[in-house]
């Protein structure tokens, strides 16, 4: 670091990473992603690593701003790879910065937060997005940025969008960013639009574990980590939205394009014959879900994500999902393996 003052900040930082990491309503698995500007160096958080782990182990890579930034303004496909901007002589992990680099080089802000919030992803999956927010953060300097793939092309959708003074981002279909001049002042905006944008999830009944139990059968197949993750399948309005498709990029990535609805009278080894594979998860509508044996921790989150993005969509609101190609790009992107390989390794 550059500075002793440059120093307490990346300290602060890394205690409040820590603290988000931990909140499951803020971000899931190796989703979302800390930075600040030292000078023209930007720490970041690793892709792949999970930013509760941020006090534990060394997460945090240098990358060089000057390059990266002009790479972004040429439209330079180099920007959406961000290793190659690592500035390896202060890159002790040898990790490579986070896919969401550009996204954080372009704020103009010293301390940016991108998390998973899932108040905001309730509202940005929604196809009147853009005019609920206006109402809930009126008086703020915010910008709605429709859906791009995370990498070059939201960060391009970015600069389109960004404006003077704006410190805090809708993403569509993905998340909130927010950005400040120091750590305490981006941890207080982040709490004060989270909070604003908050909306009670819907009540519903305990999981049937009992009946979940009899339909596992020989199969492998778990109940999931967390009990939350249930609700997914037991309302019947978060059971529809979920079987509609993917609503943000993690789903892809953890749990598949998307969610599988067990039929009536379908135990796990009907669903998966019905689909010619074992999907990561199944929901058992009115019921709760069960796991595929090997889904790893961060499969667990994104499901227990689900239920509590899902809860909190209005039921009559029209939802957004991913296009098939999205969903192609998403699982073919070279930077979203690399994070699968780390992830797998972790688990």
């Amino acid at each position: 670091m550059a500075t002793y003052a440059d120093a307490q900040e990346l300290a602060a930082l890394r205690s409040l990473s820590a603290s988000i990491g931990r909140d499951p309503h803020l971000t899931q698995a190796a989703g979302g992603n800390t930075s600040l500007k030292a000078g023209d160096t930007l720490w970041i958080k690793a892709s792949g690593t999970w930013l509760k782990d941020a006090l534990a182990q060394d997460i945090m890579v240098p990358v060089a701003i000057p390059p990266l930034l002009r790479a972004v303004e040429q439209r330079d496909p180099a920007a959406d790879q961000p290793q190659g901007f690592a500035i390896e002589a202060l890159n002790t992990s040898r990790l490579r910065p986070s896919i969401e680099t550009t996204v954080h080089a372009l704020m103009p802000q010293r301390v940016v937060l991108h998390v998973h919030c899932v108040n905001t992803i309730s509202l940005a999956v929604q196809a009147d997005c853009e005019a609920q927010v206006a109402k809930r953060l009126d008086g703020l300097e915010w910008a709605y940025v429709p859906y791009r793939r995370p990498g070059l092309p939201l960060a391009q959708g970015i600069a389109e969008r960004l404006r003077p003074g704006v410190d805090v981002l809708i993403l569509a279909n993905h998340g909130l960013v927010v950005a400040a001049e120091t750590v305490a002042g981006a941890e207080a905006l982040l709490r004060r639009v989270k909070g604003l944008l908050a909306r009670p999830p819907r009540k519903v009944a305990e999981p049937d574990i009992v009946a979940l139990t009899a339909l596992i059968g020989p199969t492998g197949y778990r109940l999931p980590a967390d009990v939350e993750a249930h609700a997914a399948a037991i309302d019947p309005e978060s059971c529809r939205m979920a079987s509609g498709g993917s609503l943000y990029p993690d789903h892809v990535i953890f749990l598949g394009q998307s969610s599988v609805v067990a039929r009536p009278g379908e135990d796990v080894k009907r669903v998966t014959e019905r689909h010619g594979t074992a999907p990561v998860a199944v929901l058992f509508p009115g019921l709760g879900v069960l796991m595929r044996g090997d889904a790893g921790a961060g499969a667990n989150a994104l499901q227990r994500c689900l239920a509590d993005v899902t809860a909190r969509v209005d039921v009559a609101a029209k939802l957004n999902y991913l296009t098939a190609a999205e969903n192609d790009e998403l699982i073919n992107w070279d930077a979203e393996q690399y994070r699968q390989k780390l992830n797998a390794a972790g688990s």
